[in-house]
């Protein structure tokens, strides 16, 4: 896969995810909500990413990435990770609470008969 192996895998995630939205996990129709779960985190990380780049404590393959790069030397690739990733993980999460309230109305329902 090469130099797009790393964007290939982020956009499998967001695939692989996108359903949920579609099922109801209301992720992408908050925007300020997931932002404000998103972005402080992902600000974190690259400035973190930033320090150990310019530290030298470590870097990306170019082989795997695309060259491109944010500034402070971070690539593209792994802003997108610190963005991609979280969304992915409040999708499931909102869906998983959206499934336990279907099946605590459920559970109640069979109670009740």
């Amino acid at each position: 896969m090469g130099k797009a192996e790393y964007l290939v895998v982020l956009a499998a995630c967001v695939l692989v995810t996108l359903p949920l939205e579609l099922a109801g996990a209301r992720g992408y129709r908050q925007p300020r909500r997931l932002a404000r779960a998103v972005l402080p985190v992902a600000l974190v990380f690259l400035v973190w990413d930033a320090l150990a780049i310019a530290g030298g404590v470590w870097d990306y393959a170019p082989e795997h990435v695309t060259g491109l790069r944010a500034p402070f030397a971070v690539p593209l690739e792994e802003v997108l990770f610190f963005v991609v990733i979280p969304i992915c993980g409040v999708l499931t999460y909102e869906i998983v609470q959206l499934t336990l309230a279907v099946l605590r109305r459920f559970g109640r329902q069979e109670v009740r008969r």
